[in-house]
């Protein structure tokens, strides 16, 4: 049987054993949010032996390099040791400058890092609360427009950063983990073509960021904003209708979360972005491949499945 050892402790597991298991089995407290390799929360650094990695392409090389893997998505064949992700030595400290509730159900959060944070509009980054809860949110900010970064959390209901979300207070202190890639950006290639974003809930923070930083660059075509939400929880309606007001070739389109799809009917020379619950994306998915746009011509980001702490 091999051994895992992680900060002076030594035990044998089973050959073949899920990484993040074994350790949190084991009274190492290593959080884990989609356990798909999206979130990137249960990162450990090995250094000592080589785990089988599953999915070795959701880290960059230079970080795989470095030794880093994701727990989540190895297994432990031989002898292990391994360091878990630490945000007080590896994260960037941030303080809450300004909370507001935008909806019942929507905690809007800006917080200041104590240096600034390289990003793109579209991407994540890892939220870590003072006594180690770790949850990946996406950016609602562009990069350059204020000191602050921007997130919109989904709170209506428990979990474990959600919990600690709430009770947040101006002042308080996070740590900021990673930034993560995902499949949403906006390219300017696209700026003569009509741009779709198509969000659930809160999958609309990171299209936020991107219908803005498209408007900053001069998008030429047509823009088409959808958010799919239960009745008081269009929680940005009034901003987005005061950009559609000021600019005559965007329109919002405000519906229920279980609303029909039908009349959707991009061109197939739209580029459509959608964001949200998996259940939502994914019908957002069946009703553009229905209208005939193409598959390359539609990216998607789906917030996982667990929905005490979904972002």
């Amino acid at each position: 049987m091999p051994e895992l050892a992680v900060g002076g402790q030594r035990w044998q597991v089973a050959a073949g054993v899920n990484l993040l298991d074994a350790l949190n089995g084991h009274g190492v407290a290593v959080p884990s949010g989609c356990r798909a390799g999206h979130c990137h929360s249960c990162r450990v650094r090995c250094i000592g032996g080589e785990p089988h990695d599953q999915l070795p392409q959701a880290l960059p090389s230079s970080e795989r390099a470095a030794g880093w893997r994701l727990a989540c998505q190895c297994r432990v064949v031989e002898d292990l040791e391994v360091v878990p992700y630490d945000p007080r030595a590896d994260g960037i400290d941030a303080q809450v400058s300004a909370l507001s509730w935008p909806s019942p159900c929507v905690l809007r959060l800006r917080v200041i890092p104590a240096r600034p944070l390289r990003y793109q509009p579209g991407q994540h980054v890892l939220l870590w609360s003072e006594d180690g809860i770790a949850r990946p949110y996406s950016l609602a900010s562009l990069p350059g427009d204020a000191p602050w970064l921007e997130f919109h959390l989904q709170c209506a209901r428990p979990g474990a950063f959600a919990d600690r979300a709430r009770a947040l207070q101006v002042g308080d202190r996070l740590r900021l983990g990673e930034v993560l890639s995902g499949p949403l950006h906006y390219d300017p290639a696209w700026e003569a073509r009509p741009l779709w974003l198509l969000a659930s809930g809160t999958g609309l923070a990171p299209l936020w960021a991107v219908l803005r930083e498209a408007l900053r660059q001069n998008h030429q075509g047509p823009i088409r904003v959808l958010h799919m939400a239960a009745p008081g929880e269009h929680y940005l309606a009034a901003e987005l209708q005061a950009l559609a007001a000021s600019h005559p070739a965007l329109v919002v389109d405000l519906r229920g979360p279980d609303a029909d799809l039908g009349d959707l009917r991009p061109s197939r020379q739209a580029i459509a972005l959608a964001c949200g619950a998996p259940t939502r994306v994914e019908a957002i998915a069946r009703r553009m491949f229905m209208a005939g746009l193409p598959r390359n011509q539609l990216f998607t980001d789906t917030f996982d499945k667990k929905p005490a702490d979904s972002v």
